[in-house]
């Protein structure tokens, strides 16, 4: 009689479902375009040009945050695969606030864009790229907008401190440590060959 295999040998790797993958990758690309476009236009004279660019700047906020909500929604109603058993509980910990501040910065960040652009401006609406328009907050007074500018400055390099802390933590479970931590997001993968139970993985 042939023997049927035991389940709890088939290797599975708890990994991000597609929609959660595209989702990271997605919001990633845009984040590091938004830094970009951000320093490029700082220091610059006022001119067609830095108008240009701030616009796209602003462009792109404002579909960081549409993806955002959108990717937070998914990830309320689709959990995150579990961390892998061998994680230390410092790092599982440190992980998952990691993600929490994430989706704080990237929310709260365009708001107060938005908050200093309508205090900082003239006009009622705020203008995108390709001509789209968004209405400014009302009532919002120069003191404020430059008070959520400067607020605004400062989120940004607490999310390059975040993304830097969230690169070299996947690159020590990936090449360090060898867990199958950075696995469960694509393209790492798993660099541990640990037999689990198939079909515990979390949805993404």
């Amino acid at each position: 009689m042939a023997t049927v295999p035991d389940a709890r040998e088939q290797p599975s790797l708890r990994r991000y479902s597609n929609v959660a993958v595209a989702f990271h990758w997605i919001t990633a690309a845009l984040v590091l375009l938004q830094i970009w476009l951000g320093f490029s236009f700082a220091d610059m004279a006022s001119g067609p040009e830095k108008a240009n660019l701030f616009t796209w700047h602003r462009t792109v906020g404002a579909l960081i945050l549409l993806i955002v909500l959108a990717r937070l929604t998914y990830r309320l109603t689709n959990p995150p695969p579990p961390y892998p058993p061998e994680l230390p509980e410092w790092e599982r910990v440190a992980g998952t606030w990691n993600h929490r501040l994430f989706y704080l910065v990237l929310i709260a960040m365009p708001i107060g864009g938005v908050v200093a652009v309508s205090g900082l401006t003239q006009g009622s609406t705020i203008t995108l790229g390709g001509g789209i328009q968004i209405p400014k907050v009302p009532g919002i007074s120069k003191q404020l907008g430059e008070f959520a500018g400067d607020v605004h400055k400062a989120a940004a390099w607490f999310l390059i401190l975040l993304l830097v802390l969230h690169v070299a933590a996947a690159l020590k479970h990936q090449f360090v440590d060898k867990n199958r931590a950075a696995g469960r997001m694509p393209p790492f993968k798993d660099p541990v060959d640990e037999p689990v139970v198939v079909g515990q993985g979390g949805r993404g």
